[in-house]
């Protein structure tokens, strides 16, 4: 699978903050009232989240560079969930400005990094720096599907797809093996139980898939043993924040 440089990333990250903010400007007022892709969530609750994830991550990174740590979200998954609530029913200019400030922040924070700044510990995932850009890449990429404008998974990128398949090998169940056959590309392994799985297909219907959402192209199949079989379960998302008992 191919990998990513920290100069690739910052890359990446300035065209999906560009995504993003291209979809909430042709919004209106009832778009963002209306249901988004996520069950339960308006494209209101998709925006905040976007927000809050954006300035989650700067803050994560202005507090790294002290040589400081802070847990990525004030109160933990609670907090997470109701700055969303509180934050999904602005009105439409209350959320473009919000969203514009946060990705700048975030933007800021990434572009300001020196080699050594992307190894910097940070409490998200007992990881450092680069993790928490990777991650950020991870939401508004797949957020920007999440609002359901048209930008489905057909649109996501190779590496991107593929960073998927390594970040959400979490997902595959103890004792399975899922063997990934992107059409027209490398096959890759995800998994070590004993029990193999060929899942093949388009690259973006097979990272749809493992991301939890639904592949667009039509095209994934499931076999083992050569023969035909339901797609797995999966595990759950690799979760970032503890739920607070």
């Amino acid at each position: 699978m191919t990998s990513i440089t920290p100069e690739q990333l910052r890359a990446e990250l300035h065209g999906a903050a560009d995504t993003v903010a291209g979809i909430a400007a042709k919004l209106t007022e009832q778009d963002i009232k209306a249901p988004s892709e996520l069950p339960g969530w308006s494209r209101g609750h998709v925006l905040a989240h976007i927000c809050g994830i954006a300035n989650a991550m700067a803050r994560q990174l202005e507090y790294a560079a002290r040589g400081q740590s802070i847990e990525l979200y004030d109160g933990g998954y609670e907090g997470r969930n109701r700055a969303i609530e509180m934050a999904a029913g602005h009105g439409l200019d209350e959320h473009r400005a919000d969203l514009a400030a946060a990705l700048d922040r975030a933007l800021r924070g990434f572009d300001s990094l020196d080699a050594a700044g992307w190894h910097e510990s940070i409490s998200y995932r007992g990881g450092v720096v680069f993790d928490g850009g990777l991650a950020l890449w991870r939401e508004l990429v797949i957020h920007a599907t999440d609002l359901g404008t048209g930008r489905g998974p057909e649109t996501w990128s190779r590496t991107f797809c593929e960073h998927l398949f390594d970040f959400l090998a979490a997902r595959v169940p103890e004792g399975q093996r899922f063997v990934l056959q992107p059409l027209g590309l490398p096959a890759a392994a995800i998994g070590s139980g004993g029990k193999s799985t060929v899942i093949s297909g388009m690259v973006t219907d097979i990272a749809a898939w493992l991301a939890g959402r639904t592949p667009t192209l039509g095209s994934l199949r499931a076999t083992a043993a050569a023969d035909g079989v339901d797609l797995p379960e999966l595990l759950p998302w690799p979760a970032g924040v503890p739920a607070n008992k």
